[in-house]
């Protein structure tokens, strides 16, 4: 339940790149770089509820670990996959849609803030949250 909470993206590592190896044109590389992105968890058990609210959309997800889910990422991409708990570190493997390649992400607590990685054929990105 550590994850429970309102998380705000303080900053990114390697998100452009990220993004343009996912095919995400420049003009929504850029804006994505501003996008605000808040993101607030509700864990029960093994249940989670997450809402994802940034300048240009607000998605209510919920998912139990372990269990298969479909997913729009924020810029139409669809995936299906599954979150996992492995440790302290929540794990997500999810395969896309369209090409069926594979985006990992994990999600851990790093010093008191949420760490969001991402990885999709070879390119790492990191985006950092700070707990509202």
């Amino acid at each position: 339940m550590a994850f429970n909470g309102t998380w705000k993206v303080d900053r990114s590592e390697n998100y452009d790149k990220f993004m343009e190896q996912m095919g995400i044109n420049v003009m929504k590389r850029k804006l994505a770089e501003h996008d605000n992105l808040k993101i607030t968890i509700e864990q029960t058990g093994d249940k989670f509820h997450i809402k994802e609210s940034s300048t240009f959309r607000t998605k209510d997800i919920d998912f139990t670990l372990g269990v298969q889910f479909d997913y729009s990422l924020a810029d139409g991409t669809e995936v299906s996959g599954a979150w996992e708990m492995e440790g302290d570190m929540l794990k997500g493997k999810f395969t896309r849609k369209d090409n069926s390649k594979l985006l990992t992400t994990t999600r851990t607590l790093v010093g008191g803030e949420l760490v969001q990685t991402y990885n999709y054929e070879g390119v790492d990105a990191k985006r950092i949250f700070k707990k509202q």
